[in-house]
């Protein structure tokens, strides 16, 4: 039995979790939330979009077959059971019914914004911002009920919409220094309005005002995928294995393996706990992790971690067919 942390904040992974359904599967697990009942929220790329269980993962219903790209990406419960989608391919962001119905779309979708030439694959070639979207990334909701959207892959803003999905202004361009972007991969507001946006590959956590005034930053962060803040004000990041040969835009050259991992903050980005070590073929192991994508907490302090574990794992080599593309961790 996998268990790690000490005190406080301990966690034991719940192995077999998940009861999924004979014939389903899901090569990668984009995106996870959690509803006011314990229901758990799977966004997933296969024939079964979102998929709900309850807490003890037992099945319950799956949805939204046809209406999303292989690349469902981001997935965002705000109080009042609002959930929210998000569709890099599609250049799409949504709000929808917990039983799959869409209820309005913000902002323009279906074409990518003009911003200087991406290429699919290198973030270096967004060459200026743009408007939404270009494969957006996550959502976040404010106190006020405002909506701010990070995009993204192809794009390097963050915008800011209404309740009602109009857009109200966005922030943020190509770079490296602080306001800049390179890959804003997912994006939290706190209670207090603050906005944390997960600048993945810089290597940070850039800090916001309400307004979109750049704060601070945290350093001691690893290409962070994922960002939830829970109501004791901890903050819990997913972040992505570096490869050797790869490059991080704030680091420069990754010379070894770096390990994808958890970490748990408290507010003031002092790091209370983090897990993961296992590298290359060890990643598969049960508790560590090989590409974690999107990470939440529900109201008992249990900690769901998604990952695209076939795109990152899998295809390249590294990781055998079958190894998990999700995970729960039971705070003890």
């Amino acid at each position: 039995m996998f268990k790690v942390g000490s005190g406080s904040l301990q966690y034991e992974l719940v192995e077999g979790w998940e009861q999924l359904p004979a014939g389903y599967r899901h090569a990668d697990v984009a995106g996870v939330c959690t509803d006011s009942s314990g229901n758990v929220y799977l966004f997933c790329r296969g024939e079964h979009p979102v998929m709900v269980y309850d807490r003890e993962g037992k099945f319950l219903d799956a949805w939204g077959e046809g209406q999303f790209s292989y690349r469902t990406h981001g997935m965002h419960m705000a109080k009042g059971d609002e959930l929210f989608l998000v569709d890099d391919s599609n250049h799409k962001v949504g709000k929808y019914s917990l039983k799959g119905e869409e209820l309005f779309e913000c902002g323009p979708a279906d074409h990518p914004s003009d911003t200087g030439g991406y290429d699919g694959r290198t973030p270096a070639t967004v060459t200026k911002a743009g408007g939404p979207f270009n494969r957006p990334t996550n959502l976040a909701v404010a106190p006020d009920g405002d909506l701010f959207v990070s995009d993204g892959y192809g794009n390097t803003r963050v915008h800011r919409f209404d309740p009602k999905g109009q857009l109200c202004g966005s922030f943020g361009e190509p770079g490296s220094g602080p306001g800049q972007f390179r890959v804003p991969h997912s994006i939290w507001v706190h209670t207090d309005g603050r906005i944390f946006v997960c600048d993945r590959e810089n290597d940070r956590i850039q800090i916001f005002s309400p307004k979109g005034d750049y704060l601070t930053e945290w350093l001691d962060v690893q290409r962070p995928q994922d960002i939830f803040i829970d109501k004791d004000e901890r903050v819990y990041v997913g972040e992505l294995v570096w490869r050797a040969g790869m490059r991080s835009l704030r680091r420069g050259p990754i010379e070894a393996e770096e390990a994808a991992r958890l970490s748990i903050y408290d507010i003031n980005g002092n790091v209370l706990l983090r897990w993961g070590s296992g590298v290359g073929a060890d990643a598969a192991q049960p508790g560590q992790f090989v590409a974690p994508h999107g990470i939440w907490v529900d109201d008992r302090g249990d900690i769901y971690m998604a990952e695209v574990t076939d795109t990152i794992g899998v295809r390249p080599g590294i990781v055998p067919e079958g190894t998990h593309t999700f995970q729960k961790f039971a705070r003890v």
